[in-house]
């Protein structure tokens, strides 16, 4: 039987919580939120590691981040996780893409930097938790159980939900969470609407009340994503081929793209009333994209999927069971059957064709509002 209470940020006098400031408004909310519920708090600038033939950007994001934590009176810390950043985000990202797979580096940067490294350090230094401004929500609850002489007993589990602004969620980035993880994470804002955030940082008078939501890979910023991989993989031209195999175009190296993607590469045979193509296919071993304007190419796409590398937040899903699933962030949920599902492995079959599966990608499982975990795209 499964009591639930609330989880949220409530009065928590004295309880030390390190918060990662990034220098945005919602993490500078997150730890003015957690201020006010009588929290010991501590603002934290995450130092990650960026290519030298990037311009830095860092050091404009910690200076704000510095002004949040003056501005609330609360300690500040720089800590430099650039070696678990290199290794757990980057040096995966560029693997994966190596293999033909498109890789999810958001992901990783909250399991190996967010709350791996973070967690670790803040751990030590006597934490009781971390926070972060992610829009996703945690949920504490008591399983009870009949035990010995039918005594009962309670065992604290959590769950992570989705955020209250279904625009902003982030749970999709967050399905590698564990329970040891959620038992010390808090994310304040997540039961609030974004436009709700950015008025609670000017009625706070948070220096960052009206600066700009980052964008682009995590922590490094506005980058583009091919022109950084082309510093670390070797990519040579090749032909672009339409459904029936014809040489249509050229493209500047097949591990640069994914499924579902229009840009980036060009076709010489066309005519002016061609719709515009998108990549169906890639054979990274040919170096060849197949591209199509057609939509009734998402026939020939099998509904049924496997992903590995599972991670189950509460418990493994039983087969035959029907929930949903996103395998992009802020894709629509698609209604799913479990056909198999292990702690590692699971295979799902879709009620509807998605032709934007891609392999590396991760695919995000929903029961209602309950993030139930995920896994990787094969």
């Amino acid at each position: 039987m499964m009591k639930t209470m609330s989880s949220q940020v409530v009065e928590n006098s004295g309880k030390k919580v390190f918060v990662g400031l990034s220098g945005g408004v919602d993490s500078a909310v997150s730890a003015a939120l957690l201020l006010r519920a009588g929290y010991d708090v501590t603002g934290v600038f995450i130092k990650v590691w960026q290519p030298d033939w990037i311009e830095c950007s860092w050091k404009e994001d910690r200076r704000e981040a510095m002004r949040v934590a003056a501005h609330l009176g609360i300690p500040f810390v720089t800590l430099d996780l650039e070696k678990e950043y290199k290794e757990g985000v980057i040096d995966y990202m560029i693997a994966e893409y190596r293999a033909g797979r498109t890789p999810n580096p958001d992901v990783m940067c909250n399991r190996e930097v967010k709350f791996g490294g973070f967690w670790q350090w803040a751990h030590a230094q006597g934490a009781r938790y971390v926070a972060t401004g992610h829009y996703s929500r945690s949920m504490k609850y008591e399983v009870l159980s009949m035990k010995e002489k039918e005594k009962s007993h309670s065992e604290t589990k959590y769950a992570l939900l989705t955020g209250k602004d279904a625009n902003k969620d982030q749970s999709y980035f967050l399905w590698t969470l564990r329970q040891g993880d959620l038992e010390h994470i808090l994310f304040p804002v997540g039961d609030i609407p974004k436009p709700e955030v950015r008025k609670l940082a000017k009625k706070l008078k948070l220096p960052n009340a009206d600066r700009k939501d980052s964008q682009g890979l995590c922590f490094i910023g506005k980058v583009d994503v091919k022109e950084f991989l082309r510093h670390y993989i070797t990519t040579a031209q090749g032909n672009v081929l339409n459904e029936s195999g014809e040489v249509i175009g050229t493209h500047p190296g097949a591990l640069l793209f994914t499924i579902g993607e229009r840009h980036g590469f060009t076709i010489t045979e066309r005519t002016p009333h061609d719709d515009p193509y998108y990549v169906v296919s890639k054979d990274a071993e040919k170096n060849i994209l197949t591209v199509s304007n057609k939509k009734s190419d998402q026939e020939k796409v099998s509904p049924k999927v496997e992903i590995t590398r599972c991670n189950w937040i509460n418990e493994i899903p039983v087969g035959g069971t029907t929930l949903k699933a996103r395998g992009r962030y802020r894709q629509g949920l698609s209604s799913i059957e479990i056909i198999k599902a292990e702690a590692d492995t699971a295979i799902v079959r879709f009620e509807h064709t998605d032709t934007s599966l891609t392999p590396g990608q991760s695919l995000v499982i929903y029961d209602g509002e309950r993030c139930v975990g995920g896994g990787v795209l094969t």
